[in-house]
């Protein structure tokens, strides 16, 4: 699967799609929902998710 750099988000970048207050809410999310996308990239602290993948978790959970 090839993504587009430009739709690659960092934890702010998530939280603000998803309408979070602050990055760190990312780290809760992740936590608490197993359901919830994993990173498509990890590399030391840099940690991206696909806008893509973000936007289908909050539509389902939107549905249930």
């Amino acid at each position: 699967m090839r993504i587009d750099p430009n739709d690659l988000l960092n934890a702010r970048e998530a939280a603000d799609l998803l309408g979070l207050a602050h990055r760190e809410a990312i780290a809760t999310y992740r936590r608490r929902y197993e359901d919830f996308p994993e990173p498509v990239l990890k590399k030391g602290t840099c940690v991206l998710w696909a806008r893509q993948d973000l936007v289908n978790w909050a539509a389902s959970r939107r549905r249930s």
